[in-house]
């Protein structure tokens, strides 16, 4: 059981909040690349409650910093984009991507003010079609490592972008909870007797029916790794289907991936109770292109969505359930893995009452969640411990995988999806729902 104190520590992301400060000791995805062009309009973004403005200047550089213009307040998100810099429309003053001024011409030429005065700025750093933010103390930025999706600067990625109006940990927890994919996406995931999972423009497969999959899990210096032990469809008496999922804290989930690509979602706070949803598919040249990728997570801007990435689905309009879809077969009656998981994170309410859910053997990797994030927030808030994740670890993201396959049921789950360094800094301590 969660107390109402934990649930708060887990959640509370904005100005002082622990969790928030421990998330900013992490290089934050602030936006999509694709987001912003050079000399182009500008891009609110909000993060833990901060209002900020993104631009890419003449070099192709990208600034982000404070929306509002230190003189008297009005949003630069109004402001010209030009010559490395970006304008106040009231009075003309210049900020260019680091936060200095570099005209001020309101001001006699003799004054001094542009020396003494900076607009807040937080560096950036472009990879794997991310601008990622430090937000942390300037004197503690770690040095920027490849993500686990994008292991190196050939990997395909494609995106799909959704601001989801609750709050981050419920996000979350649904993208490390195995079970419910059986049942809220069973008109998504479809069982087959096939060898490995699979994927087409429609749905996707996977060798199993069994919706109670056993769970078991194992800490890591980064966040954790799960399995999900299902009964495949061929086999039965002999082999088990295994799906493995890792929690890369604070904000990336790697997902099992299909014969097609890999898959990963990452979670980053808005404020309180709002989030920016992204989910990834990556991999090599047979990867799913960008745009069929939000065409089949039904999530296209202007279509789906609306120009903030907010959805068209809300409270408000019933997420546009079909119940003739559903009374025709379909179990949601809701197109798109993402849409379907919305509803669920939605109608919880934008901030969850843990202490008021009645958890089960499938809520294993959920409970260790919590166990988790509470104890690394309480450590990072006492200061007995950095930031989760941040410690010197010989595990590099970029070597960092789930798995799912089928196996023999006398093999050791946490010997697959793990390099040789990994496996030896891990061990093979198995834990099991009781």
């Amino acid at each position: 059981m969660i107390t109402e104190e934990e649930n708060r520590l887990i959640c509370e992301v904005e100005g002082d909040a622990p969790m928030g400060q421990l998330m900013r000791h992490h290089w934050i995805p602030a936006l999509m690349s694709e987001e912003i062009e050079t000399d182009g309009k500008p891009v609110r973004v909000r993060l833990f409650g901060e209002d900020l403005v993104a631009f890419r200047d003449s070099n192709g550089d990208v600034g982000l910093i404070d929306e509002f213009c230190p003189h008297r307040g009005p949003s630069l998100y109004f402001g010209r984009n030009e010559n490395c810099g970006l304008r106040c429309l009231y009075h003309g003053w210049k900020f260019d991507k680091d936060g200095n001024i570099t005209e001020m011409p309101s001001e006699p030429p003799e004054s001094q003010m542009k020396e003494r005065i900076r607009i807040k700025a937080y560096p950036t750093h472009e990879a794997a079609g991310f601008v990622w933010a430090w937000m942390g103390p300037a004197d503690e930025m770690s040095a920027f490592q490849a993500p686990p999706f994008a292991p190196d600067a050939d990997t395909k990625v494609s995106i799909t972008k959704i601001k989801v109006p609750c709050n981050w940990s419920q996000i979350q927890e649904g993208q490390i909870d195995s079970a419910h994919s059986s049942t809220l996406h069973s008109s998504d995931m479809v069982p087959a007797r096939i060898e490995s999972a699979g994927a087409n423009n429609t749905h996707w497969t996977r060798p199993s029916t069994d919706k109670s999959p056993r769970i078991f899990t194992q800490r890591t210096p980064y966040g954790f790794r799960y399995v999900a032990v299902r009964r495949p469809i061929k086999n039965a008496r002999t082999n088990d289907y295994l799906r493995i999922t890792v929690y890369v804290a604070p904000f990336i989930s790697l997902i099992p991936p299909n014969d097609s690509y890999n898959v990963c979602s990452i979670n980053v706070p808005v404020d309180d109770k709002n989030t920016f949803f992204y989910f990834v598919a990556w991999g090599d040249e047979n990867c799913i292109d960008t745009d069929e990728w939000r065409a089949f997570n039904h999530a296209v801007v202007g279509k789906d969505l609306n120009t903030d990435y907010s959805t068209k689905r809300t409270l408000d309009n019933d997420f546009l359930q079909d119940r003739d879809a559903m009374a025709a077969g379909n179990f949601t009656g809701v197109p798109g893995i993402p849409n379907q998981d919305i509803i669920m994170w939605v109608s919880m309410g934008a901030w969850p009452e843990r202490q008021e859910d009645h958890l089960g053997a499938s809520d294993l990797a959920v409970v260790e969640f919590r166990k988790l994030m509470v104890e690394a927030v309480k450590a990072f808030k006492d200061g007995s411990q950095p930031a989760i994740g941040t410690t010197q670890s010989v595990i590099p993201h970029r070597d960092i995988r789930s798995w799912q396959g089928i196996v023999t049921k006398d093999a050791d789950w946490t010997q697959f999806g793990v390099g040789d360094i990994e496996a030896e800094a891990l061990g093979h301590t198995k834990t099991e729902a009781s």
